[in-house]
Formats: C-alpha cells, structure tokens, sequence
C-alpha cells in the first residue's frame, strides 16, 4: 500500500473532511432502502469521531444533472447515519458557500456533519478548479473513503487533493485496493477468473489485461456468445455482437498462445424472448433458430464449479445470465454457491455480480465484495485511478 491512510495522520481536532459514496436507494417516502453503503462507511466516520475530528461528510446521490432536485437531497441518508451511529449527525443545505461554511464553524471535536449532494452543482462532475478550491477549503485533512468513484477525475474526489494535504486513504478504499491490487500483482494459484454480462466489448480490456494473470478464465453470460460464434457455433437470436467476433478469435489464439484455459459454455437455456415464463435447456451447439440463450445450463454449472473447486484465488465480475429473472437466474446463483463452496479467496466485483450474490444469501461467505462495479472493473483493465493517484505517497 503506497498511500497514506487515515492512520498515519494525527486528526484530534482538525477538521477531516472525507469523500464517501452514499449513492443509496431512497424509496418514494424518501428514506434509505438499502444502508449497506452507508454502513461500509462506519469504520472510518468511528475512527475519526473516536479521535476527536470534526467530520465532514460528502457524497454525490443520484444524477440530478447538475442542479438541485429535492428527491435527490441527502438529508434522508444524515438520518439513517445517525441512527447507525447512534448520535446526532448535523446535515448543511448546501456542500459549498455559506451555508456549508456555517454549519463547519459551529462543529465540536467527534461530530458529524454531512453536505447536501455535490452533483446539484455542474462543476463536481466538471472538475471544476474554483469549486474544488471552495469543498478543500472546508477542511484540514481530505479522506477518501469512496472506492466506487475513485475512476472518476471528480472535484470532490481528484480535484480537491491539490487544495487540500495531506489526503488520504479511508478504511474502505484501503481495503478495496489491497484486495483487488494484490490479486493482480501477487495472485495465489491456480488463479480463475469469472467473467459475465451482455457485451464482449465492455470487457475487452479486462480480458487483455488477465490473459496474463490468470490460470483460467470462465466466460459467460451473453458475452460467452460472441466468443462461441467466434469457434462457429449458430446461436439462433441471441446476443451475438458480430463486429466483435474477430476480437474475440484473437482472444482466443492469445489465451492458447499463453497458455491460459478459457472455459465456454457447454449448454443453455434458451427461450423465445425475455419475457418468456420459463426456458429449456439444450446443448450450445443446438440452439434452435428462434430462440436465444438467456442463461448457462446445468451442466456447464457442474463443469464450472469443478474449476472453480481448484482455485485459491477467485476474481468475479458480470452474471451468467438474465439473473433479474427468476427463471433465467440459475446459473448466476449456482456460480455463487460454488464460489462460496470453495476455498478461495473469493473477490466480487461491484453492480450485478454484487446484486447476485447478494439476492442468494450469499455475501458473508465471499472474502471481498467490491463497493465500486465501475471502479473494480477499471481496476481489473489495470488502470490507474484517479481518485487513487491524487492521494499522498506514504514515504518509508
């Protein structure tokens, strides 16, 4: 870990001013339906409250396109944190101006304030210098805790570090790059990744990036069927991008050419439409003309979780298939069931393989799962963060 983290730096009476991802569904009634993001982000708030900072809070919600819009104010996340924390958090209308700069004034040593939504000003998104100058000058000490925007050159997460030192690593982000960063630079083997979801070409630079990782790749989900019309195989209606089928071949020839083992599927289950009310299973090279593959049959589930059963190091990003339908979700929860059966270290990447493994019950017994699908995907390609990048060195 090469950064700073909040540890390494003295806080007792500073004002601490840290950037969280309290990006949370709210219901109609404008309360918090699902706190787990709030809640990865009590070990940092308790941290610095128990050490006598004054915490300030900030966080985008939604996509208010740059202007204010009530149903995306933040005020119904400053309740549900106070409740967690079992004391007052105080909320400012505004993140910037005079209304933010009053409510830091009237701050004691161990509160907590959190600023209304950074995205009702355009230039958060923008990067914008002045109103990066304006969030720094708010504080003492930048933490940043929030994993699931540090891709993102935001001004509350890149813009800010040149205002505002030293600028740290919260206890989330740490833990997310020292999962994900040692997976790539120092992988237990036999390494297997899974990789899921519609389209090849959203993943093209991850699979670049972990041919020369990883000891086996396991590919499904509609991107699995771009790579089988790639080895010729007819797959009726499904989703196949055609102009990404020669990359695909390219693929291929490079994993063999590395020795690395892609795992395709062997059968699915198939349907009309989407909407249909239930599939049958066939084998992948008889896919009826008509139908279209919506999810991995039962015996590439059995033929997957045998890989799986070998691996001491487990990196998952993307569903196996139409998962938001119940009877196109088997195959993404038999992957989860196996990848918590096996005795890996088991990392999950954010968004929809977060979701599936979340809808089986089955997020305790994954060592890591990501906050940031954007972010652990960049990651994965092996880019450089941003939100990362701008954070101070730790100097040994």
């Amino acid at each position: 870990m090469s950064k700073l983290g909040v540890k390494d730096v003295a806080v007792a009476g500073k004002r601490v001013l840290v950037r969280v991802d309290f990006n949370v569904p709210l219901t109609e009634a404008g309360q918090v339906s699902d706190d787990t993001r709030i809640v990865a982000a009590l070990p940092t708030i308790r941290h610095l409250t128990d050490n006598q900072a004054k915490v300030i809070l900030m966080s985008h919600l939604g996509r208010p396109k740059g202007k204010v819009d009530p149903k995306y104010s933040l005020q119904p996340v400053a309740t549900r944190l106070s409740e967690l924390l079992g004391h007052p958090v105080a909320f400012a209308s505004d993140c910037v101006g005079a209304k933010a700069e009053a409510a830091v004034a009237q701050m004691s040593a161990g509160e907590v304030l959190l600023l209304e939504n950074l995205r009702f000003h355009a230039e958060e998104e923008k990067n914008e210098a002045g109103f990066a100058k304006q969030l720094a000058a708010l504080g003492d000490i930048y933490v940043n805790d929030a994993f699931g925007t540090a891709h993102r050159a935001h001004a509350s997460t890149e813009g800010v570090t040149h205002y505002l030192q030293p600028a740290v690593c919260g206890f989330l982000l740490e833990k997310e790059i020292k999962f994900l960063g040692t997976a790539l630079a120092d992988p237990e083997r036999p390494f297997v990744a899974i990789l899921g979801g519609a389209k090849v070409s959203d993943k093209i630079a991850v699979v670049r990036n972990l041919l020369g990782k990883v000891d086996s790749l396991l590919i499904g989900g509609g991107m699995a069927n771009t790579f089988l019309a790639a080895q010729g195989k007819e797959l009726g209606q499904s989703l196949v991008e055609k102009d990404a089928i020669p990359l695909a071949e390219e693929l291929l020839a490079q994993a063999a050419e590395q020795r690395v083992q892609i795992h395709l599927p062997l059968d699915a289950v198939v349907a009309p439409a989407l909407t249909a009310e239930s599939g049958q299973t066939v084998p992948i090279d008889a896919v009826p003309q008509d139908e279209m593959v919506l999810d991995i049959g039962p015996a590439t589930r059995q033929y997957f979780a045998a890989v799986l059963a070998d691996a001491k190091l487990i990196v998952w990003n993307g569903p196996m298939g139409v998962f938001e339908r119940e009877h196109f979700a088997a195959g993404t929860r038999a992957l989860a069931e196996a990848v918590a059966r096996s005795h890996a270290v088991s990392i999950v990447g954010g968004g929809d393989s977060a979701a599936a493994i979340a809808q089986a019950g089955l997020t305790d017994a994954i060592t890591h799962v990501s906050t940031g699908g954007g972010a652990s995907l960049e990651f994965l390609e092996g880019k450089e963060l941003p939100g990362v990048a701008a954070l101070s060195e730790r100097i040994n």
